[in-house]
């Protein structure tokens, strides 16, 4: 069998720490044949760290060289650049989150279809080894119907001070379509992806606009900081289940929160770290997973994944569908917070 030719769009962070990586990991069943980005200088300094051995800074000019790219520009260009691929006849794993809205994420999703080439989006949190052995127990029905998620994506005083992550311009929000979404994506596949049917969301551009500002991650401007630095919401669903969720880059707490709490009829599960929680025999149980299999990092898992599913031998685990399910809840909270009403779901996009 022919090796799967891949090419790296964008040469940033991510590109370097996560996907080359792992991809060069899994060497017996993938090249990577080229990187593109609108530095050629970057391109090349990329390349030469990494030894790969074309260079362009058009991607429209890679897709004849590959049979599957990795999009890792910021978020403004997720979907301009994947919908061109699929149109090329090329496979697509893009950075999360898919789009800048649910209306540029439908036009992705029509994209795959058409050309029925695979779209597959980095939302890794699933790929963590605590995440599949927390959705095994919800299908083998360890904690019944699912009805409350409490999701919290916390960071103390951590807003990121490089790249792009406070250009609105360019990422089209902060906390919420930057982390919080990995945590919306990760409850709403443990749910089971049950429809929305009502959101209620604030979102706040408060405490970064603080002058002297004491921050971890680097320093920002914060006259000029326009994005969201705390957002919660409150989520219904179809089925009659409800979520609370909170994330932020600057909330004033002793130290950082991650987590996913379901509460099920026969039971609940928490994550991070993994745990069972339980009442039976007349006893209330809770159970701490000390071990579990799998990968310690998700970065490889998630690169398997999609390269699988490129030559037929497995399923996306993040499909394209779901991860537009996400986009519309993002913008279903900034649409809340912006007209102080909730917002019904479905909408048209």
């Amino acid at each position: 069998m022919s090796k799967l030719r891949i090419g790296i769009i964008g040469a940033g962070g991510i590109a370097q720490a996560r996907h080359i990586p792992a991809f060069q990991q899994l060497s017996e069943h993938v090249t990577i044949e080229a990187i593109c980005d609108v530095s050629e200088e970057k391109a090349k300094t990329v390349a030469e760290k990494f030894q790969i051995s074309k260079v362009y800074t058009n991607y429209q000019e890679m897709f004849a060289e590959v049979d599957a790219v990795v999009v890792c520009t910021p978020n403004k260009y997720h979907a301009e650049i994947s919908i061109a691929a699929l149109k090329a006849g090329v496979h697509v794993l893009c950075e999360k989150p898919m789009a800048m809205s649910a209306e540029e994420g439908k036009k992705m999703v029509d994209a795959a279809k058409s050309s029925g080439k695979v779209l597959a989006i980095a939302y890794h949190y699933r790929f963590l080894k605590d995440s599949q052995a927390a959705k095994r127990l919800v299908l083998e029905n360890e904690i019944g119907d699912p009805i409350v998620a409490r999701v919290k994506a916390l960071r103390r005083r951590k807003v990121p001070g490089w790249g792009v992550f406070t250009n609105k311009d360019l990422q089209g929000g902060g906390t919420l379509i930057d982390w919080g979404c990995h945590f919306l994506d990760l409850s709403l596949w443990l749910l089971g992806n049950p429809e929305p049917v009502e959101i209620m969301g604030t979102a706040y551009n408060r405490l970064s606009k603080i002058s002297n500002q004491v921050n971890q991650w680097g320093s920002f401007d914060s006259e000029s900081f326009d994005v969201d630095d705390h957002v919660t919401a409150f989520i219904k669903f179809q089925n009659g289940a409800s979520m609370l969720f909170e994330t932020s880059w600057s909330a004033n707490i002793p130290k950082d929160e991650e987590g996913v709490s379901i509460s099920g009829l026969k039971g609940g599960i928490d994550l991070f770290p993994l745990q069972l929680n339980q009442a039976k025999h007349g006893m209330l149980l809770n159970t701490v997973a000390d071990w579990v299999p799998g990968e310690e990092s998700p970065d490889i898992p998630q690169a398997k994944n999609f390269v699988d599913s490129c030559i037929g031998l497995d399923e996306l685990i993040v499909k394209p569908e779901q991860a537009l399910q996400v986009s519309k809840i993002i913008d279903a909270i900034y649409k809340s917070s912006e007209t102080g009403e909730s917002i019904k779901l479905p909408y048209e996009i």
